[in-house]
């Protein structure tokens, strides 16, 4: 028997019926949504997580040696290895994206399985696509930078474009099932004629999950200004070194996992927005 509670994902919406559906959504199943997200990818974000702290870390350092390198210090000159430092953040970003894949395909399997089961969840199934699909999703957000890269050498337009085309690539990949090269062409099309009601609840939501991830945020904020400003002007590496503070760590790491959190929320809305751009186009067919 059907859940009364059931949220109905495939028909037409206005905005205010996306976010009021999906405040709805993550009502009922928040618990049962955002659990699922921690327990498939909560290894990968700490990993992350613990490689920007350790970017951070080597801060003060590298800071050290910048000033070293002003002043000459019996004839020799310390310099920073900018090359380690540029490899170790190019590892920090490849950690990041694989959060941000794992997070993508557990929440929208989560909600195929929500729709196929009308409300049950088949967390077997999750597991499974996170094997099976990860290199496909690999391969779409490979192309989705390399598109984005491109409109950024364009013009300022074309990167808010091909970003509010591209955020729906990943819902049309699960529930089109197609490859990657098809679901980033089939994005550009399906988007034809909906691409400024997209940008709206796009621009929305993110206000509102912005929001959000500044007052989580805030905390780690206040006590690194308070620790910053306890040290004199000069005292560039002591600033830098709150980074190693484990307060501040801490404060800090909670603040990234709750912007991980907050993006599935982000995508929960897309594939609201997803369905009702289907829909309105079956509509036109009918």
């Amino acid at each position: 028997m059907m859940n009364k509670e059931y949220v109905v994902f495939r028909k037409e919406r206005d905005v205010s019926a996306i976010i009021s559906d999906t405040y709805v959504f993550l009502k009922l199943e928040g618990k049962s949504f955002f659990g699922t997200i921690l327990r498939t990818a909560m290894v990968p974000i700490l990993i992350a997580i613990a490689g920007l702290f350790f970017c951070l870390n080597a801060f003060p350092t590298a800071l050290d040696g910048l000033e070293v390198n002003m002043l000459q210090e019996e004839g020799v000159y310390q310099e920073v290895n900018f090359g380690i430092a540029f490899i170790s953040f190019l590892a920090v970003a490849i950690f990041f994206m694989i959060v941000y894949i794992v997070i993508n395909i557990t929440v929208l399997y989560y909600i195929e399985s929500y729709i196929q089961n009308k409300g049950t969840i088949d967390y077997a199934m999750i597991q499974e696509r996170l094997k099976d699909k990860f290199w496909s999703f690999a391969g779409v957000f490979v192309l989705m930078g390399l598109i984005i890269v491109c409109s950024v050498f364009l013009c300022f337009f074309p990167v808010i474009y091909t970003s509010v085309v591209l955020a729906l690539a990943t819902p049309i990949l699960v529930f089109r099932k197609l490859d990657v090269s098809d679901t980033i062409e089939f994005a550009f099309k399906f988007m034809n004629g909906h691409w400024w009601e997209t940008f709206g609840i796009m621009l929305l939501i993110g206000l509102i999950t912005t929001v959000i991830s500044y007052l989580c945020a805030m905390p780690a904020l206040i006590y690194r200004l308070n620790t910053a400003a306890s040290h004199s002007t000069g005292e560039v590496s002591m600033i830098a070194a709150v980074f190693t503070d484990p307060l501040y760590v801490l404060l800090n790491g909670f603040s990234y996992i709750v912007q991980f959190l907050l993006y599935g929320i982000t995508l929960v809305s897309n594939v609201f927005l997803y369905f009702d751009i289907d829909e309105q186009k079956q509509t036109k067919l009918r």
